[in-house]
C-alpha cells in the first residue's frame, strides 16, 4: 500500500492493490479540483443551455440566445462571462454584435456526448 497517504496508513482495507490503483486513478488533488471546476460550469442548467444551442447552431447573440433558452439578457451575459473567463466560449464583434461559440474541444466532446446520449 506505497500509495496511501500517510495520514489513512493505519485505516484498514479489503483490497489493498485496488486502493493503490484507485489513488492512482484519482491523481493529484490539484487536477481533481480543476476537473471538478471544469464540470461545475455545464451543471447549471442555464449555462448547460447555452452551451448547447451554441454547440448545436454555432455563434449566437446575446439577445438571441436570451430567446432561444428563455433567459433574460442579463443573466445570459453573465453566464458567458463565466464561460468566457474559463475558456470555453469565445466572442466574435460584428459592428455592436458580438456572438459566441464554443472553443474549448473537451467542452465540444462533453456537449457531444450530450448531444448523442439524447438521440441515442
Amino acid at each position: 500500500m506505497h500509495l496511501v497517504p500517510a495520514d489513512r496508513a493505519d485505516r484498514p482495507t479489503i483490497d489493498g492493490h485496488r486502493v493503490c490503483d484507485a489513488i492512482a486513478a484519482i491523481g493529484e488533488p490539484d487536477h481533481v479540483r480543476a476537473w471538478a471546476e471544469r464540470f461545475s460550469l455545464p451543471a447549471d442548467p442555464g449555462r448547460l443551455s447555452l452551451l448547447l444551442a451554441l454547440h448545436r447552431t454555432g455563434p449566437l447573440a446575446v439577445s438571441d440566445l436570451a430567446v432561444a433558452t428563455g433567459m433574460n439578457d442579463p443573466a445570459v451575459s453573465q453566464a458567458l462571462r463565466l464561460l468566457r473567463a474559463a475558456g470555453v466560449v469565445a466572442g466574435e464583434k460584428a459592428g455592436r454584435v458580438v456572438r459566441y461559440r464554443v472553443v474549448d474541444p473537451v467542452t465540444s466532446g462533453l456537449l457531444d456526448q450530450c448531444t448523442t446520449a439524447e438521440t441515442g
